[in-house]
């Protein structure tokens, strides 16, 4: 690969033979084939969902009208032990980008290897902890030859599989390393040193597509440094010959167990966009565009959920989140009409108010953009453009594709909402269980030392389970055997969480939370006289994905561990001999597979244990019918883990019930993480993915892991379907579908569209409102102004179809209710 600094164009060779495709870049865009692009990106994670979903993810995507598939490599995924390499399955790198190349996409491929993600370690595999004299990301030799080993084998994957662009394939830039910037910052030289390493070396494996380094101002040339934010807009690159790039817009924020789930308006998303593009942004990619799910122990952390919905425009079951999916489709439609001027010139901006703005690009050629903002987050208004006038909503941007007709503006959706809803399908199993037994310092298999060690050490996180186990000596003399006041016994742990057994039997449960999984046990205990046997497990939940040296985090029990209340005073436990086991009995076992789960004995009917702690649980059911994604609803369980067919479903913890401030979510004024948090009060997750391709017809083997005490009777398997679509529409809300009549001067007539899923008609019209209706999809109402014929249409043209349009104009609805009052049709269907 060869690069000039200052025209950075990029010629590769493939084999022996030069190919004619390129990419490069310049301060206003990427060059694929000497076009200067406007790229919509979408971050989906191969792992985080299935091969047979795979398609219709990109489908989808190339549907809401993305260029650009993004995603990791995930070393740990692909390199579960030194030198030993898995592609297959979800890890099939090599067949996922091929599949975006026939969907005619392109693909950013973010090699890092570090992936952050709230993936489990980062995406490290663990055993690079181990590596003799290794620190994870700086200069550090041990770490950079590994480092560069497994991207070196990406690359020539790639390059043996001519799936770079300049191969003919669909891999237009990559990436290496991932937010490395804030942790330059904090190291100092070494990290500066390794940053200047980590792009050399990637530079040097000429792909012959560009190089970015996402959150680090320093990225050395020609490495192009890029932004991630809820909000971009005001980034620049390093070098003003560097293409102004967004590689993570957040759509959404993570689950974490204890947390309530965030969500992000539409309205605000398309915004920060519309912000980004005009203050001359040439590549946004959203993150994430499809979130998946953490099957099996992938979610890192620690205590992130399961789920990693992320709020994205296709939601974790891979269907399309309305409105959100929608409105950002209108929005790189209109971005799209507006390339020509895009690319081509960079933006004239001038005051319409004293919180609006217009940014006019005008090419050479005579393509015209305009981009009008409102940022005042109370006040809609009315600004004069051109020889116009145009309504502007509050914390929004209209796109005017030809600076005279707007066609979209991101506070007015015009794309159709739904509301999805959980259908059982399968409840009232026939259960079996099987009690975990809790082990002892005595038993023959395990590993005996003197003191505490660290949890992943042991279980080189091989299982989320430790037992630490010791026995206490208690001389009937003891003055607590007579006076009945037991006896103080204190732990103190690294986390994540706790269950304490004293002879055999649950003496309390502990457990941390993300902002800090460090946990204490303390609690008066029951003992006797002679040996007590003390079995402690220790359980993780996620290795920390992000932080300074985080390779150097702890977890497990570390001590102290003390027992107060005896003649003695108080008796440290910590020094005395320690008895450990990996693992519990049951993995040991592969109860989650139908050969391990007939190799013990299982009980049901009258003896089946419910809310008892450490219990195994076992049933059989049959595929439910139909194409809809389907789900465990596990309400009734505490703490645990799933497998359907002997694959991982991932932790389950509907036990932890989500904390933090949940409210009405207005879209104007910066988000972030904090705003617009829903399920406060009830778990952080209730339902898990189920993918289709796991199930067979008949015998599916369903096996539950509970930890703290559940009531299997209460799982049920749900679909997730569509109950009801929605549209609101304002009256004159410009629209790209007839963006052709716009052009040509024509009576602007919006249509309000409803449409339910294959297999599912329009049964009834739940709500319908011509006038000033309020509330949102599922929970309209009339206003002080409705129109008595507003049901009429929809009941007309809708009753029956699995798709209707319908226009919004006065005559339809029995003429105008309010006249000389800005309408609005809001209007609710059910699906069935």
């Amino acid at each position: 690969m060869v690069g000039s600094t200052n025209q950075n164009i990029y010629i590769a060779v493939a084999g022996e033979k030069e190919v004619s495709a390129t990419v490069s870049y310049d301060s206003k865009a990427i060059i694929i084939n000497g076009k200067r692009r406007i790229l919509m990106s979408g971050s989906i994670h191969y792992p985080r969902s299935t091969p047979q979903m795979w398609p219709d993810l990109i489908a989808k995507a190339k549907e809401g009208g993305l260029d650009v598939i993004q995603t990791y490599v995930f070393w740990n995924g692909h390199e579960p032990s030194p030198g030993q390499y898995y592609f297959e399955d979800r890890y099939d790198l090599v067949r996922f980008i091929k599949l975006v190349q026939q969907a005619g996409l392109y693909v950013h491929l973010r090699i890092g290897p570090y992936v952050c993600a709230e993936w489990n370690f980062g995406g490290f595999p663990v055993w690079l902890k181990y590596v003799p004299g290794i620190a994870f990301r700086t200069d550090n030799e041990p770490f950079k030859a590994a480092m560069q080993k497994f991207t070196e084998k990406i690359v020539s994957m790639m390059k043996a599989e001519k799936l770079f662009e300049t191969q003919g394939g669909p891999i237009i830039m990559s990436q290496i390393e991932n937010e490395f910037g804030p942790v330059e910052w904090e190291i100092g030289a070494p990290g500066k040193a390794y940053t200047k390493w980590a792009a050399q070396m990637a530079v040097g494996l000429g792909t012959g597509v560009p190089w970015i380094m996402c959150k680090q101002d320093d990225a050395p040339d020609p490495v192009i440094n890029t932004c991630n934010a809820f909000y971009c807009e005001n980034f620049t690159p390093n070098a003003k010959y560097k293409p102004k790039m967004w590689t993570e817009n957040w759509t959404g924020w993570f689950t974490e167990f204890g947390g309530a789930v965030p969500t992000r308006p539409a309205e605000d998303v398309a915004l920060s966009v519309a912000k980004f593009i005009q203050n001359g942004g040439s590549f946004v990619n959203y993150y994430m565009y499809h979130g998946g799910t953490n099957f099996g122990r992938t979610a890192g952390g620690p205590f992130i959920a399961t789920s990693y919905d992320y709020d994205a425009p296709l939601d974790e079951y891979g269907l399309p989140r309305e409105p959100k999916w929608g409105h950002l489709r209108d929005l790189h439609k209109a971005i799209k009409l507006s390339e020509a001027a895009l690319v081509s010139a960079d933006p004239t901006v001038t005051k319409l108010g004293s919180n609006q703005e217009a940014h006019v690009f005008r090419s050479k050629s005579g393509a015209c953009a305009a981009f009008l903002a409102n940022y005042d987050t109370k006040y809609s208004v009315k600004v004069t453009f051109g020889n116009a006038q145009y309504d502007l909503p509050r914390w929004s941007i209209s796109i005017l594709p030809d600076c005279k007709t707007a066609v979209f503006n991101t506070a007015r959706i015009g794309a159709q909402s739904s509301q999805k809803k959980m259908i059982p399908v399968s409840s009232g199993f026939s259960w079996q269980s099987y009690n975990e037994e809790s082990p002892t310092a005595d038993d023959q298999d395990a590993t005996v030392n003197y003191g505490l060690w660290e949890q992943i050490n042991v279980t080189r996180d091989s299982t989320d389970y430790l037992w630490y186990m010791t026995d206490v000596n208690i001389d009937p003399n003891e003055g607590f055997l007579k006076n009945g006041q037991d006896p103080l016994l204190t732990i103190w742990s690294a986390g994540h969480a706790l269950q304490v057994f004293v002879n055999g039997q649950l003496s309390g449960t502990v457990y941390g939370g993300m902002d800090n999984p460090k946990l204490t046990f303390s609690n008066n205990i029951k003992l006797r006289a002679g040996i007590n046997k003390i079995s402690l497990l220790s359980i993780s939940v996620g290795l920390p994905n992000v932080g300074v040296h985080f390779e150097t985090w702890n977890a497990g029990v570390l001590g102290p561990v003390t027992l107060k209340g005896l003649n003695e005073g108080t008796r440290d436990l910590s020094k005395q001999k320690w008895s450990y086991k990996i693992g519990l009995k049951g993995e040991a076992l592969s109860l989650h597979t139908v050969t391990g789960s007939s190799s013990v004995e299982w009980v049901e009917g009258s003896l089946l244990v419910k809310k008892q702690p450490m219990t195994w649980y076992k049933t059989t059911f049959n595929a439910p019918g139909g194409s809809e994604p389907v789900a465990l609803d596990m309400s009734s369980m505490g703490k645990g883990q799933i497998w359907i067919n002997g694959q991982s479903i991932g932790r389950h913890w509907p036990g932890y019930i989500a904390h933090g401030s949940c409210g009405a979510c207005d879209y104007a004024g910066y988000y972030t993480e904090k705003k617009c948090k829903t399920n406060c009060g009830e778990p952080s997750q209730r339902w898990y993915h189920v993918p289709r391709s796991w199930l067979n017809p008949s015998g599916n083997l369903l096996v539950v892991f509970e930890e703290w005490g559940g009531d299997p009777s209460g799982i049920s398997l749900v679909k997730r379907t569509t109950g009801s679509v929605c549209a609101d529409i304002f009256e004159g809300q410009p629209t790209l579908k007839n963006w052709g009549m716009l052009a040509s001067g024509k009576i602007n007539r919006p249509k309000a569209h409803l449409w339910c899923p294959p297999g599912q008609k329009i049964t009834d019209i739940k709500f319908a409102s011509y006038g000033l209706p309020e509330g949102t999809c599922g929970s309209f109402r009339e206003g002080s102004c409705h129109a008595h014929k507003s049901y009429d249409a929809f009941q007309k043209n809708c009753i029956g179809q699995q798709s209707c349009s319908v226009t919004v104009a006065p005559e339809v609805f029995g003429g105008d209710p309010c006249p000389e009052t800005m309408k609005k049709l809001s209007v609710e269907a059910a699906c069935s």
